[in-house]
């Protein structure tokens, strides 16, 4: 979501004139889109602020801050960026930039406020082949964890006709793999009854007009809630080659009382429904989930039952997450009472129940023939990089960089737990 941002972030910049450049000392503005989802990302603004205001002894320089930002984060943003905005005011940029130093006040701030500018904006593409298109904005769940929906508001949907007629530009241009964002993109229309479709419709139009195109590309979505994961979404999904047989479905934690005192709005049995569903409907697809280790009074049996589910579904991959308190998230409250100790040894342990179910299924891929899609050199020498449909890392031996941005057919010739290399087979385009 932040790299989709910085995208229309660019434009708006571009459009008054203003240069990109990867060297700060030669910028004249000077911009951080943040993420508050973890106290880390906030501490490394805070570091990067702390330079740019040095920098300012020595020449003339604007800095500001949007993106995900808690309200306690905003107050003290005012008082260190000279520009403090939501993305929904990104279209004032340009007036706030002619007007140096002026802000939204506090009272005023409504994160998912008319949207509809915000999207209008013409995103400056960072990939000639990968395209990110927001669908929605902010989250209704309030999860006990987290600080989205203080951050980024309550759902708002895009309109359908945009988001048709993005994918639409993006396929004409030859991209190759295009992710519909939102903080939980299988509510889309919810916010909009009567008036909008909903996420399966949405996905059945897209995959429509891929059929009807005749070119070859994937869509992917993140992130999906299990509350909201009908069995219509899986179905529409198996249907058309473009939706890409990746699903992303963040558990969280594999125990009911654990789910609870998150307020994740599903248990055990609703989230193991989904991936049964998934694995008849769509056998060929991959999983990939996020974790969260030592949450507030996570005994060790409540992280046994999560291992057990990982141990069950058998994730291709898991973003497992020590938990850390988000000031502005009802847990913060909470005592954060589970040693960091502790955190580390659960995390290693899921880690390694990843590891070995990650592996089996890479090594049945081995003589098998993958697509995949081509995204850069790899670091190994002589080798490109990529993933395949289902997002498995892949490299095979080529320095044709021609190959860069393209969908072609690869042999594995060998596996490991976090990626496989293959074989080119040949050169055609997707």
């Amino acid at each position: 979501m932040n790299l989709s941002d910085t995208e229309r972030v660019r434009t708006v910049l571009q459009k008054m004139g203003y240069e990109p450049t990867d060297n700060e000392e030669e910028a004249n503005i000077l911009g951080i889109v943040a993420c508050s989802v973890r106290q880390k990302g906030i501490d490394k603004v805070y570091g990067r602020i702390e330079k740019w205001n040095t920098m300012k002894n020595r020449k003339n320089v604007i800095t500001f801050v949007s993106g995900c930002i808690l309200p306690a984060d905003r107050v003290r943003f005012l008082k260190l960026f000279d520009l403090v905005f939501t993305m929904n005011e990104l279209p004032q940029l340009p007036e706030m930039i002619r007007q140096y130093g002026v802000v939204t006040p506090m009272k005023e701030v409504n994160p998912s406020a008319n949207m509809e500018p915000f999207w209008e904006i013409n995103p400056m593409r960072a990939s000639s082949f990968e395209a990110y298109i927001p669908i929605q904005n902010g989250c209704n769940n309030f999860c006990t964890y987290c600080a989205v929906p203080y951050t980024r508001g309550r759902e708002v949907s895009r309109p359908s006709e945009e988001i048709l007629a993005e994918v639409k530009e993006l396929v004409e241009k030859d991209y190759k793999s295009i992710t519909l964002l939102g903080q939980n993109v299988n509510s889309y229309g919810l916010d909009k009854k009567g008036e909008e479709i909903n996420f399966a419709e949405l996905l059945r139009r897209i995959g429509e007009y891929g059929k009807a195109s005749g070119k070859e590309f994937w869509v992917y979505y993140t992130a999906p809630h299990p509350r909201d994961m009908e069995d219509e979404i899986i179905e529409v999904m198996a249907q058309y080659d473009c939706l890409a047989k990746q699903i992303h479905i963040p558990i969280q934690s594999g125990d009911d009382v654990m789910l609870q005192r998150m307020n994740r709005h599903h248990n055990l049995e609703r989230y193991r429904h989904i991936i049964q569903t998934i694995r008849r409907v769509l056998p060929t697809a991959t999983l990939f989930t996020d974790i969260i280790v030592g949450f507030t009074h996570e005994s060790e049996e409540e992280f046994e039952n999560t291992r057990k589910a990982m141990e069950e579904f058998k994730y291709n991959m898991a973003y497992i997450a020590q938990y850390s308190v988000r000031e502005g998230a009802v847990a913060s409250k909470w005592e954060d009472d589970v040693p960091k100790e502790v955190k580390r040894q659960r995390y290693h342990r899921l880690t390694e129940e990843l590891m070995k179910h990650s592996l089996v299924y890479n090594q049945a891929l081995v003589g098998t023939t993958v697509k995949m899609l081509v995204e850069d050199f790899d670091r190994k020498n002589g080798y490109l990089t990529g993933h395949t449909e289902g997002k498995i890392v892949i490299r095979f031996a080529s320095r044709d960089e021609s190959l860069i941005g393209q969908i072609v057919t690869v042999k594995v010739i060998s596996a490991t737990a976090l990626s496989i290399e293959g074989e080119l087979k040949d050169k055609r385009r997707g």
